[in-house]
Order: C-alpha cells, then sequence, then structure tokens
C-alpha cells in the first residue's frame, strides 16, 4: 500500500504533555494505522522540511467507556488509533507547533 506523506500524518496532538515535550524538539503526530517509522519519518521530512533523528510509534488500545441515561446504561468502545513521536536534530523546530 503506498501512502503519500499527506496520508500518513492524519493530525498533530496539541496536548500539555506534547507541547512541553516540543519545548525540547520532540513533536507527537496521529499517524496512518499502517503507517511504519520510516515512513513516517519520510511524511515529516517532506511536509516540514527538518531533519528527523528518531521515530517512536505506539498504538493506543480501543478502552471500553459507559455512560449512564434516563434509559439505562450504554456501553461502548473507543477507537484504536497510532501515535508518532518525532525528534528532530538540535537546533531544528516545526513552526506549526510554535503559535499554539
Amino acid at each position: 500500500m503506498t501512502l503519500t506523506a499527506h496520508d500518513v500524518i492524519v493530525r498533530p496532538i496539541i496536548s500539555e504533555k506534547s507541547m512541553d515535550e516540543s519545548g525540547r524538539g520532540k513533536y507527537t503526530f496521529e499517524v496512518h494505522g499502517d503507517a511504519t517509522k520510516i515512513q513516517v519519518k519520510a511524511a515529516v521530512e517532506e511536509l516540514f522540511k527538518v531533519q528527523v533523528t528518531a521515530v517512536n510509534v505506539l498504538t493506543t488500545k480501543a478502552k471500553e467507556k459507559r455512560r449512564g441515561t434516563k434509559r439505562g446504561r450504554i456501553t461502548g468502545w473507543t477507537t484504536p488509533w497510532r501515535k508518532a513521536i518525532v525528534t528532530l536534530a538540535a537546533g531544528q523546530k516545526i513552526e506549526f507547533f510554535e503559535g499554539v
């Protein structure tokens, strides 16, 4: 399966922890479920014109969620998704994260 750079990187993860890590040169992205570390590295380098030194990839598992309504309890599952933490070379940064 051939994925383009825009297919590999789904969206950036904007959270308190990921914003704290961005100051140290680590950026977090949601990536395609079938994307490999090599594809993620190539996509980030192509899209943001930076040099990537390391890529860590993990898959979050689906969790059961329960909520109550007037008619009873409803159970469901969250969607599993894949996350990549990308480390850039010293002195490089992604401008997209700077304004957030």
